[in-house]
Protein backbone atom coordinates (compact mmCIF):
# COMPACT_ATOMS: atom_id res chain seq x y z
CA UNK A 1 0.00 0.00 0.00
CA UNK A 2 1.17 3.55 -0.77
CA UNK A 3 1.69 5.94 1.69
CA UNK A 4 2.32 9.80 1.19
CA UNK A 5 3.74 12.24 4.26
CA UNK A 6 4.67 15.63 2.95
CA UNK A 7 5.36 19.90 4.00
CA UNK A 8 5.44 22.77 2.69
CA UNK A 9 8.63 21.73 1.24
CA UNK A 10 8.43 18.07 0.58
CA UNK A 11 6.69 15.00 -0.45
CA UNK A 12 7.71 11.79 0.05
CA UNK A 13 5.77 8.74 -1.04
CA UNK A 14 6.30 5.10 0.64
CA UNK A 15 5.21 1.38 0.21
CA UNK A 16 4.27 -0.59 3.24
CA UNK A 17 5.79 -3.50 1.18
CA UNK A 18 9.54 -3.15 2.22
CA UNK A 19 9.08 0.17 3.65
CA UNK A 20 10.76 1.43 0.73
CA UNK A 21 11.10 5.59 -0.76
CA UNK A 22 9.34 5.37 -3.77
CA UNK A 23 9.30 8.89 -4.29
CA UNK A 24 10.93 12.14 -2.73
CA UNK A 25 9.81 15.18 -4.60
CA UNK A 26 10.78 19.07 -3.50
CA UNK A 27 7.88 21.55 -3.62
CA UNK A 28 8.81 23.03 -7.14
CA UNK A 29 8.28 19.39 -8.73
CA UNK A 30 12.06 18.24 -8.77
CA UNK A 31 11.79 14.33 -8.33
CA UNK A 32 15.23 13.41 -6.28
CA UNK A 33 14.52 9.77 -5.74
CA UNK A 34 15.58 7.27 -8.23
CA UNK A 35 12.60 6.03 -10.00
CA UNK A 36 13.77 2.54 -10.88
CA UNK A 37 13.87 1.08 -14.27
CA UNK A 38 15.33 -2.75 -14.74
CA UNK A 39 17.39 -1.68 -17.83
CA UNK A 40 19.81 0.03 -15.11
CA UNK A 41 18.34 -1.28 -11.43
CA UNK A 42 14.82 -1.35 -10.75
CA UNK A 43 14.92 -0.79 -6.77
CA UNK A 44 14.35 2.59 -5.12
CA UNK A 45 15.40 3.05 -1.68
CA UNK A 46 14.91 -1.03 -0.21
CA UNK A 47 15.61 -1.35 3.56
CA UNK A 48 18.81 -4.22 4.36
CA UNK A 49 18.35 -6.09 7.49
CA UNK A 50 18.83 -8.31 9.13
CA UNK A 51 21.88 -8.65 6.98
CA UNK A 52 23.77 -6.40 4.74
CA UNK A 53 25.20 -7.68 1.16
CA UNK A 54 25.93 -11.12 0.26
CA UNK A 55 26.12 -13.95 1.83
CA UNK A 56 28.00 -17.36 0.49
CA UNK A 57 25.53 -19.11 -1.35
CA UNK A 58 22.47 -17.60 0.19
CA UNK A 59 23.34 -18.96 3.78
CA UNK A 60 24.18 -18.42 7.26
CA UNK A 61 24.76 -20.23 10.09
CA UNK A 62 23.18 -19.48 13.69
CA UNK A 63 24.92 -21.46 16.39
CA UNK A 64 25.62 -24.27 13.50
CA UNK A 65 22.51 -24.36 12.12
CA UNK A 66 21.75 -23.05 8.01
CA UNK A 67 19.40 -20.89 7.36
CA UNK A 68 18.68 -19.29 3.97
CA UNK A 69 18.34 -15.67 3.20
CA UNK A 70 18.79 -13.61 -0.09
CA UNK A 71 21.38 -10.62 -0.34
CA UNK A 72 20.30 -7.77 1.93
CA UNK A 73 18.02 -9.52 4.01
CA UNK A 74 13.87 -10.06 4.17
CA UNK A 75 12.82 -6.78 4.95
CA UNK A 76 12.38 -5.37 1.59
CA UNK A 77 10.28 -8.45 0.49
CA UNK A 78 8.25 -7.75 3.80
CA UNK A 79 4.98 -6.28 4.57
CA UNK A 80 5.13 -3.71 7.14
CA UNK A 81 1.98 -2.39 9.27
CA UNK A 82 1.42 1.00 9.52
CA UNK A 83 1.73 1.61 13.53
CA UNK A 84 1.01 5.55 13.63
CA UNK A 85 0.85 8.10 10.95
CA UNK A 86 0.36 12.30 10.66
CA UNK A 87 0.28 14.74 8.70
CA UNK A 88 4.40 14.73 8.06
CA UNK A 89 5.28 11.39 9.20
CA UNK A 90 4.59 7.97 9.63
CA UNK A 91 5.77 4.83 11.79
CA UNK A 92 5.94 1.04 9.52
CA UNK A 93 6.27 -2.08 11.66
CA UNK A 94 7.68 -5.29 10.72
CA UNK A 95 7.12 -8.05 13.76
CA UNK A 96 9.13 -11.20 13.35
CA UNK A 97 6.91 -14.06 11.77
CA UNK A 98 6.42 -17.77 10.39
CA UNK A 99 8.27 -16.74 7.31
CA UNK A 100 11.45 -14.44 9.04
CA UNK A 101 11.36 -17.34 11.56
CA UNK A 102 12.33 -19.62 8.26
CA UNK A 103 15.63 -17.76 7.56
CA UNK A 104 16.25 -15.86 11.01
CA UNK A 105 15.46 -17.46 13.97
CA UNK A 106 14.99 -14.29 16.21
CA UNK A 107 11.70 -12.96 17.76
CA UNK A 108 12.14 -8.92 16.81
CA UNK A 109 10.22 -6.07 16.16
CA UNK A 110 11.18 -3.61 13.85
CA UNK A 111 10.16 0.22 13.70
CA UNK A 112 11.01 2.36 10.92
CA UNK A 113 10.27 5.82 11.80
CA UNK A 114 10.08 8.40 8.18
CA UNK A 115 9.49 12.05 9.12
CA UNK A 116 9.64 15.46 7.73
CA UNK A 117 11.44 18.35 8.94
CA UNK A 118 11.71 21.45 6.51
CA UNK A 119 13.29 20.46 3.12
CA UNK A 120 14.95 17.43 5.54
CA UNK A 121 13.62 13.65 6.06
CA UNK A 122 14.89 11.76 9.19
CA UNK A 123 14.92 7.99 8.87
CA UNK A 124 14.63 6.59 13.19
CA UNK A 125 15.61 2.42 13.18
CA UNK A 126 14.06 0.71 16.23
CA UNK A 127 15.07 -2.97 16.22
CA UNK A 128 13.75 -4.69 19.53
CA UNK A 129 14.97 -8.19 20.57
CA UNK A 130 12.10 -10.41 21.59
CA UNK A 131 14.20 -13.55 21.84
CA UNK A 132 15.94 -15.17 24.77
CA UNK A 133 19.24 -15.09 22.91
CA UNK A 134 21.28 -12.70 21.86
CA UNK A 135 20.20 -10.99 18.29
CA UNK A 136 23.14 -10.50 15.87
CA UNK A 137 22.09 -8.35 12.84
CA UNK A 138 22.75 -5.98 10.42
CA UNK A 139 21.02 -2.51 8.94
CA UNK A 140 21.30 0.10 6.66
CA UNK A 141 19.70 2.14 3.65
CA UNK A 142 20.06 1.56 -0.12
CA UNK A 143 18.30 4.71 -1.38
CA UNK A 144 19.13 5.80 -5.34
CA UNK A 145 19.19 9.19 -6.23
CA UNK A 146 18.70 10.61 -9.71
CA UNK A 147 21.96 12.10 -11.25
CA UNK A 148 21.69 14.20 -13.63
CA UNK A 149 18.29 15.87 -11.15
CA UNK A 150 17.04 18.40 -14.26
CA UNK A 151 17.81 18.56 -17.49
CA UNK A 152 20.44 20.08 -19.15
CA UNK A 153 22.82 18.63 -16.88
CA UNK A 154 24.96 15.43 -17.63
CA UNK A 155 26.33 12.59 -14.81
CA UNK A 156 29.91 14.01 -14.55
CA UNK A 157 28.75 17.33 -13.31
CA UNK A 158 27.77 16.01 -9.89
CA UNK A 159 30.57 15.16 -7.26
CA UNK A 160 30.27 13.24 -3.84
CA UNK A 161 32.19 15.25 -1.03
CA UNK A 162 32.92 14.46 2.30
CA UNK A 163 31.49 17.70 5.10
CA UNK A 164 34.96 17.50 6.25
CA UNK A 165 37.95 16.24 4.53
CA UNK A 166 38.99 12.52 6.10
CA UNK A 167 41.20 9.50 4.85
CA UNK A 168 39.13 6.94 4.43
CA UNK A 169 39.50 2.85 3.23
CA UNK A 170 37.95 0.86 0.40
CA UNK A 171 36.56 -1.95 1.55
CA UNK A 172 38.29 -5.01 -0.37
CA UNK A 173 35.72 -7.21 -2.47
CA UNK A 174 36.42 -10.28 -4.60
CA UNK A 175 35.35 -10.13 -8.57
CA UNK A 176 31.86 -12.15 -6.85
CA UNK A 177 31.39 -9.09 -4.12
CA UNK A 178 32.29 -10.60 -0.81
CA UNK A 179 35.04 -9.95 1.72
CA UNK A 180 38.54 -10.16 0.39
CA UNK A 181 40.30 -8.84 3.45
CA UNK A 182 42.30 -6.33 0.97
CA UNK A 183 41.18 -3.60 2.19
CA UNK A 184 43.37 0.03 0.38
CA UNK A 185 43.16 3.87 0.95
CA UNK A 186 40.38 5.21 -1.20
CA UNK A 187 41.84 8.85 -2.28
CA UNK A 188 39.64 11.67 -2.62
CA UNK A 189 40.23 15.29 -4.40
CA UNK A 190 41.40 17.79 -1.60
CA UNK A 191 40.81 14.92 0.52
CA UNK A 192 36.85 15.07 0.47
CA UNK A 193 35.88 14.81 -3.03
CA UNK A 194 34.98 12.24 -5.45
CA UNK A 195 33.89 13.25 -8.98
CA UNK A 196 32.00 11.32 -10.68
CA UNK A 197 32.53 8.79 -13.67
CA UNK A 198 30.42 5.76 -14.58
CA UNK A 199 33.77 3.70 -13.92
CA UNK A 200 34.03 4.62 -10.71
CA UNK A 201 31.20 1.45 -10.31
CA UNK A 202 33.01 -1.03 -12.73
CA UNK A 203 34.07 -3.12 -9.76
CA UNK A 204 30.71 -2.54 -8.41
CA UNK A 205 30.25 -0.50 -4.57
CA UNK A 206 32.54 1.75 -3.46
CA UNK A 207 32.22 0.67 0.35
CA UNK A 208 34.57 3.02 2.45
CA UNK A 209 34.93 3.07 6.02
CA UNK A 210 37.04 5.53 8.33
CA UNK A 211 35.45 7.93 6.37
CA UNK A 212 33.37 11.58 7.79
CA UNK A 213 29.68 10.45 8.75
CA UNK A 214 28.22 13.40 6.33
CA UNK A 215 28.23 13.47 2.29
CA UNK A 216 26.74 15.59 -0.34
CA UNK A 217 25.86 14.79 -3.90
CA UNK A 218 25.58 18.09 -5.47
CA UNK A 219 25.52 19.20 -9.19
CA UNK A 220 28.46 21.55 -9.98
CA UNK A 221 26.19 23.52 -12.84
CA UNK A 222 22.89 23.84 -10.65
CA UNK A 223 24.32 23.56 -6.94
CA UNK A 224 21.22 20.64 -6.48
CA UNK A 225 21.32 17.72 -4.55
CA UNK A 226 21.01 15.92 -1.41
CA UNK A 227 22.95 15.76 2.19
CA UNK A 228 23.34 12.38 3.65
CA UNK A 229 24.12 12.28 7.13
CA UNK A 230 24.40 9.23 8.94
CA UNK A 231 26.50 9.47 12.42
CA UNK A 232 26.27 6.06 13.65
CA UNK A 233 26.70 4.06 10.44
CA UNK A 234 30.29 3.07 10.06
CA UNK A 235 30.18 1.89 6.58
CA UNK A 236 29.37 3.91 3.64
CA UNK A 237 28.14 2.35 -0.05
CA UNK A 238 28.58 4.30 -3.10
CA UNK A 239 27.08 2.25 -5.76
CA UNK A 240 25.25 2.23 -9.04
CA UNK A 241 24.97 -0.59 -11.60
CA UNK A 242 28.52 -2.00 -12.94
CA UNK A 243 29.49 -1.45 -16.45
CA UNK A 244 26.55 0.76 -17.41
CA UNK A 245 25.43 4.34 -18.32
CA UNK A 246 23.15 4.52 -15.28
CA UNK A 247 21.69 7.45 -14.08
CA UNK A 248 21.60 7.67 -10.51
CA UNK A 249 23.75 6.69 -7.52
CA UNK A 250 23.02 5.26 -4.32
CA UNK A 251 24.10 6.82 -0.98
CA UNK A 252 24.33 3.71 1.36
CA UNK A 253 24.77 3.99 5.32
CA UNK A 254 25.65 0.59 6.52
CA UNK A 255 25.92 -0.91 10.43
CA UNK A 256 27.87 -3.77 8.73
CA UNK A 257 29.40 -6.01 6.09
CA UNK A 258 28.90 -8.90 3.22
CA UNK A 259 30.20 -12.39 3.98
CA UNK A 260 33.74 -13.32 3.33
CA UNK A 261 34.15 -15.20 -0.10
CA UNK A 262 33.62 -18.76 0.34
CA UNK A 263 32.56 -18.48 4.27
CA UNK A 264 29.17 -19.60 5.02
CA UNK A 265 29.26 -16.98 7.96
CA UNK A 266 28.07 -17.75 11.77
CA UNK A 267 26.22 -15.03 12.64
CA UNK A 268 27.03 -15.20 16.36
CA UNK A 269 30.83 -14.47 15.67
CA UNK A 270 30.44 -11.72 12.98
CA UNK A 271 32.00 -9.23 15.09
CA UNK A 272 31.07 -6.41 12.39
CA UNK A 273 27.22 -7.25 13.07
CA UNK A 274 25.20 -5.42 16.41
CA UNK A 275 24.47 -8.07 18.83
CA UNK A 276 21.75 -7.07 20.44
CA UNK A 277 21.10 -8.51 24.14
CA UNK A 278 17.38 -10.00 24.80
CA UNK A 279 15.09 -7.52 25.90
CA UNK A 280 17.18 -4.50 24.34
CA UNK A 281 16.56 -1.86 21.78
CA UNK A 282 18.64 -0.79 19.04
CA UNK A 283 18.13 2.98 17.92
CA UNK A 284 19.52 4.86 15.15
CA UNK A 285 18.81 7.65 12.50
CA UNK A 286 20.51 9.02 9.60
CA UNK A 287 19.12 11.80 7.63
CA UNK A 288 18.62 13.19 4.01
CA UNK A 289 18.08 16.84 3.20
CA UNK A 290 17.41 17.69 0.13
CA UNK A 291 19.46 21.05 -1.75
CA UNK A 292 17.22 22.82 -4.19
CA UNK A 293 20.84 24.86 -5.61
CA UNK A 294 20.36 27.97 -7.33
CA UNK A 295 16.92 27.92 -8.49
CA UNK A 296 18.06 31.08 -11.13
CA UNK A 297 19.89 28.64 -13.13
Amino acid sequence: MLVTIENEQLRLKLDTLGAEWMSLESADGVEYLWQGDSQFWKGRAPVLFPFVGRLTDNTCCVRGVPYSMKIHGFASASEFSIREQGSDYVVLALESNEETLAQYPFDFTFTIRYALDGMQVKTTYCVENRSSDRMPFGIGGHPGFRVPLVPGECFEDYSIAFTQPCRPDRVGFTPSVYLSGEDKPYPLRDGCVMDLRHDLFDEDAVILKNMGREVTLRSRVTGRGVTVTYPDMPYLGLWHWPKKQAPYVCIEPWSSLPARQDVVEELTCKSDLIHLKPGDTYVSSWFVTVLKGNESV
